[in-house]
């Protein structure tokens, strides 16, 4: 029991003395640079699978 106990002092320890958190304006810069390259993302995930899809039926029309 004297483990659990020594490491849930150290890890608040570490997270409150330790630790570099972000200020606001960086935490929201970060947010958005995140939320931009997911949107991109996203979009070339849909094109990929907008080709993808649209080969495949061509593919099969000529075929059948």
């Amino acid at each position: 029991m004297n483990k659990i106990t020594t490491y849930f002092k150290e890890s608040y320890k570490e997270l409150a003395d330790k630790v570099t958190w972000p200020t606001w304006p960086q935490l929201q810069q970060s947010t958005m640079i995140v939320l931009a390259a997911t949107i991109v993302f996203t979009f070339i995930v849909l094109a990929m699978d907008f080709v993808a899809g649209n080969g495949l039926k061509f593919i099969y029309k000529q075929l059948f």
